[in-house]
């Protein structure tokens, strides 16, 4: 049985982590460490979590990271204990989420394949009612999104590979994270888990969701912590998540969809009040984008699939929650 190690990130939300961590323990998969990764918490987060940890030493490692890294970050400071411990899998889980006793099992499952480098699950709103995600789409607009969100439970797909593996939910090769690195910590939080996937694919490797592997989510209640935090981090990391990975030859047509979207989200962002976070969030995507075109060399030269294939897994349309850009759409082209 292989080695797994579970990583949470806990940031100011120990009354949800405990909770988590109770479904984590209860896990038919035996052969696995839970990681605790707490991102520079001002509460009695860490004193709780020491306290949990010695009630269950055997299974839990409490890390402690002295100012908020952020998703990515935080992630990071897990992955490389894992690494550095020799785990052969590594799994992410929100710290908002609780986890069905077989959910592990199922991922660890599914994965067992050389060319499959993610396994991901159905990860459902907390009623268990609606579909949270079952992995998620990038679209030929450069806008990614969750697959199957706000759907009945009923109507989750059957397993099937999809483009990107949700980072609250997910199960990791070691091997891979080895390959392609870690998650970009300039992303920070949001689209971070769409970049690591971008990169899996381009490297070669397959992402695989399965429907047996099941967690119910809260859903945003860290962000919503922070006002602003979730449109600020949209417009910084759209255009790093663009740059970095699209192949040359789609590079053009997306990105003539992607900035006509952008500008029009950032119209919208300040008719609603939103102009503050979201004007920061693109002169910061300014600023780091020369940094992406420097690491977009290095993806690129080592992409092992071809710009067809890519094309041919991508979402060939909007995301069905922009209405207000298929209007403009239909005013452009009467489509």
């Amino acid at each position: 049985m292989s080695r797994v190690a579970i990583i949470v990130l806990n940031w100011n939300g120990i009354n949800d982590t405990l909770v988590c961590l109770d479904s984590l323990l209860k896990q038919t998969y035996r052969n696995l460490q839970i990681v605790v990764v707490d991102n520079g918490s001002v509460d009695n987060s860490l004193d709780l979590l020491n306290k949990y940890q010695n009630t269950h030493s055997d299974k839990i490692v409490v890390l402690h990271n002295d100012t908020n890294l952020g998703f990515a970050g935080g992630a990071n400071t897990g992955i490389k204990w894992c690494l550095n411990n020799d785990f052969e899998y590594i799994s992410l889980f929100n710290n908002d989420a609780i986890a069905d006793i077989n959910w592990l099992k199922n991922l660890v499952d599914v994965i067992d394949d050389n060319k499959i480098g993610i396994s991901t699950g159905l990860l459902l709103h907390e009623d268990g009612k609606t579909i949270d995600s079952t992995g998620d789409w990038y679209t030929t607009w450069g806008l990614p999104f969750p697959r199957n969100r706000g759907d009945k439970t009923l109507l989750a797909p059957k397993s099937e590979f999809v483009f990107s593996a949700s980072g609250g939910a997910s199960l990791y090769k070691a091997s891979l994270l080895r390959d392609i690195g870690l998650f970009d910590e300039d992303f920070f939080a949001y689209y971070e888990d769409t970049d690591i996937s971008f990169r899996a694919q381009l490297a070669g490797y397959k992402i695989i969701y399965t429907p047996t592997a099941i967690a119910y989510h809260k859903q945003g209640e860290t962000s919503k912590k922070i006002p602003g935090f979730t449109v600020y981090q949209t417009f910084k990391n759209l255009p790093l998540l663009f740059i970095k990975n699209t192949p040359s030859g789609l590079i053009l047509p997306i990105g003539l969809r992607f900035y006509l979207a952008y500008w029009l989200m950032l119209l919208n962002a300040i008719s609603k009040g939103n102009g503050k976070p979201a004007i920061k969030g693109v002169i910061f995507s300014f600023i780091l984008g020369f940094k992406k075109i420097k690491e977009r060399r290095l993806i690129q030269k080592n992409k092992k699939v071809t710009t067809t294939y890519i094309k041919g897994i991508l979402w060939d349309d909007l995301p069905p929650d922009q209405t207000g850009i298929r209007k403009f759409r239909k005013i452009l082209t009467g489509k």
